[in-house]
């Protein structure tokens, strides 16, 4: 992460924060207002990062291609990155939260949050990495928003059921494509992989004492999730809504393990960084299934669909239903998807008013729209039904094949 956070300087994308801050709302406000990595260098006495990859520029960098050629570039992957041990990890210390400015984000918190934690579990030789938002219960105890069904959690459930902890390590501060490919479903066990993948092949993991496998990062916390479950929230999340309150698992660490001068890593509930690293790694997943079904040149999820919820599709039709069979694709891909444009090559999806000129120009409302009643959709999105289900509306924006002639665009070049 270090590397990476000096490349970032190197080309004028860091604000070095030298004054004291504050650990409670004034971090996170700063983050707020900008998509810029804040190198906080006195957060209530702690280095600290935010805003880390909080656009697709900083994933690019990371990579080290194009911003354009990103979503075609992920969607190639192929999760066969080599996982080197690097032997047991060393030197820990006791686990104590209090050494580290863990964040308050918004006033109706339930308290401080870890929230750029990755937690790495490990179960019958089989490991697992994923984001999971950390309430601080006390020194060494937190409460982890475990979601249902995703593979925590079914791991979780299966060593509860032996009467067994599941033992875990939280590794905050790692390098950014290392938490990218720890938020995207990939085939189970595959994150390490992934990651490997990423950085160009190769990634070096040590064994904590509890048999977890972690790769480098500022702070490590070794430990197990318990049986014992406590109320988890008010906590904002994606959409910048309050998350329910829901009784959740409570994970006890037993060791830390610092480097020198450890750099704290927050990320901010609802802000940039947290839209770029729920939404992104959806867009190769969506790239793959409409590329089954037409020629598919781009996808964006939005920042105005909580960079989660809102997909626009970029696409060369070959046959006149083309758009609609993308959208069904998009949403079987994305199944928290809400809404869906489908426009042609000369609509350049990262420009609000130009997909709405598409909209506005070249969707007829009684054949061009798609509606989708009693489906699955985002536990995110306030207004899902009580059983869960929900409404997904697709828009057809293209122009019809034959007749695009009618929709040239007057221009100079």
């Amino acid at each position: 992460m270090r590397e990476f956070i000096a490349m970032m300087r190197e080309r004028g994308l860091v604000d070095d924060i030298e004054r004291p801050c504050s650990t409670i709302f004034e971090a996170p406000q700063m983050a707020s207002r900008t998509d810029r990595v804040l190198f906080f260098h006195d957060l209530d006495g702690h280095r600290a990062v935010m805003n880390l990859m909080a656009n697709r520029r900083a994933i690019a960098a990371a990579l080290g291609i194009d911003e354009r050629h990103l979503v075609p570039h992920l969607a190639g992957a192929n999760y066969d990155g080599a996982v080197i041990d690097g032997g047991p990890l060393t030197d820990p210390g006791p686990a104590n939260l209090s050494h580290l400015p863990v964040m308050k984000h918004f006033p109706g918190d339930a308290g401080r949050y870890i929230t750029a934690g990755i937690v790495f579990a490990s179960l019958d030789g089989m490991e697992n990495a994923s984001i999971h938002r950390m309430m601080v219960l006390g020194a060494d105890r937190v409460a982890a928003r475990l979601v249902e069904g995703r593979h925590t959690h079914t791991m979780y459930t299966t060593a509860l059921a032996r009467g067994e902890p599941l033992p875990v390590a939280v590794a905050i501060g790692a390098h950014p494509l290392v938490t990218f490919a720890s938020c995207t479903r990939v085939p189970y066990g595959k994150e390490l992989s992934y990651a490997a993948e990423l950085l160009g092949g190769e990634l070096t993991v040590w064994e904590c004492a509890n048999g977890v496998l972690v790769p480098d990062a500022e702070i490590v916390l070794e430990g197990y999730v318990t049986a014992d479950r406590v109320p988890e929230g008010p906590f904002v999340d994606i959409t910048g809504t309050y998350d329910p309150v829901r009784q959740e698992p409570v994970i006890e660490f037993t060791r830390m393990y610092l480097k020198d001068d450890p750099i704290y890593h927050g990320i901010l509930p609802a802000g940039s960084e947290h839209q770029v690293l729920m939404g992104a790694p959806y867009e190769p997943r969506i790239y793959r299934a409409v590329s089954e079904v037409t020629t598919v040149n781009d996808v964006l999820l939005t920042k105005g669909g909580a960079g989660y919820l809102h997909a626009v599709i970029q696409i060369r039709k070959n046959t006149q239903g083309d758009a609609k069979n993308a959208i069904m694709a998009a949403f079987a891909a994305h199944t928290s998807l809400k809404h869906v444009v489908v426009v042609d090559e000369d609509i350049d999806i990262r420009d609000p008013n130009d997909v709405e000129y598409a909209i506005a120009t070249r969707v007829r409302g009684d054949t061009d729209i798609v509606v989708i009643t009693g489906v699955r959709g985002s536990s995110l999105d306030p207004t899902r039904c009580a059983d869960g289900t929900n409404v997904k509306v697709g828009v057809d924006a293209t122009m019809v094949m034959g007749e695009e002639e009618k929709f040239i665009r007057a221009g100079w070049s």
